[in-house]
């Protein structure tokens, strides 16, 4: 399976990437690693993706200030949060429309996450800020493919998804 990953580090590449304690971070995961994840994720995925050579998606690391814009703009509410997912494809049943041929690549759409919310979960949780990422951006590609958790069941369901995720690529959330 092909993927196509776009990462815009708005965030680390920025020169004042530091976190509201005032500490500078670095970039934990590498781009060649972060489709090498979304590569496997996928993979595992296969039965929920429609149907493609290639998959396309975007991982865009941010600031609060620019997930918070965005949290206002789509979803009404004027607050930073950690994770948002703009699904290009219909979110309730993923499907190639009729008119594109199964051999062009699909764009699945795009994954933004707040590396300064992302900073202080990890810190709260007290796991690295890499299994934060990671465990963020397998919610937001899981919403990506039609996931959603209107109530605790499903909720459930999608985190089980996530931890089982994680662990095909050798990450465990510390319990």
């Amino acid at each position: 399976m092909n993927i196509e990953l776009i990462v815009q580090d708005c965030f680390f590449e920025a020169s004042q990437s530091a976190t509201p304690e005032g500490n500078s971070l670095t970039n934990p995961i590498s781009t060649s690693t972060w489709e090498h994840w979304f590569s496997q994720w996928l993979e595992t995925l296969h039965p929920d993706s429609p149907p493609a050579p290639t998959y396309e998606l975007t991982l865009r690391l941010t600031d609060d200030a620019e997930i918070q814009a965005l949290n206002s703009q789509f979803r009404h509410k004027n607050q930073p949060t950690d994770v948002l997912a703009f699904a290009a494809l219909e979110v309730d049943s993923p499907q190639i429309p009729q008119d594109m041929q199964a051999d062009e690549s699909v764009y699945l759409g795009d994954v933004v996450i707040s590396v300064e919310t992302a900073y202080r979960q990890a810190q709260h949780q007290g796991h690295p800020l890499s299994i934060e990422l990671s465990w963020l951006a397998t919610h937001g590609l899981l919403h990506l493919l039609g996931w959603d958790h209107p109530d605790e069941e499903s909720l459930q369901r999608m985190l089980n998804q996530q931890q089982a995720l994680l662990e095909i690529v050798n990450l465990t959330l510390p319990v």
